[in-house]
């Protein structure tokens, strides 16, 4: 069974911090290290925003309304990836997907995502 279970969601007030957690389960993740993992967000009515990602090999990339403010990191024994948001604003209000992504040369292979996790900036 493939489980991506996201962690860490609440209600915090603008400019606070929040850090997500997503750990991974299941035999299909028994070589953690070769997904690129991410995060994305969704608001009710609007398409899923890649917000950043980072690969086997700790490059990463955000979106440009995260960038400086957020963090993805990534610990391959834990199996778990990470997303540290700092000066959080009203527009950061979405739920949160974690995505594991298996890319074999150029074509996506896997695509694993887990169930969400609301993340609320209000005053």
């Amino acid at each position: 069974q493939v489980q991506l279970v996201e962690s860490g969601g609440d209600l915090v007030q603008p400019g606070g911090s929040l850090r997500l957690s997503c750990a991974a389960s299941g035999s299909i993740f028994s070589i953690y290290t070769i997904y690129t993992m991410g995060w994305s967000r969704q608001i009710p009515g609007k398409q899923r925003e890649l917000v950043a990602t980072i690969t086997s090999d700790y490059s990463t990339n955000y979106a440009d309304s995260v960038k400086g403010r957020f963090t993805i990191s990534r610990d391959n024994a834990k199996k778990t990836v990470y997303l540290q948001m700092n000066s959080l604003k009203l527009e950061d209000t979405a739920v949160y997907y974690c995505n594991a992504r298996l890319v074999t040369g150029v074509v996506v292979t896997g695509d694993y995502w887990g169930q969400g996790t609301q993340v609320t900036v209000s005053s």
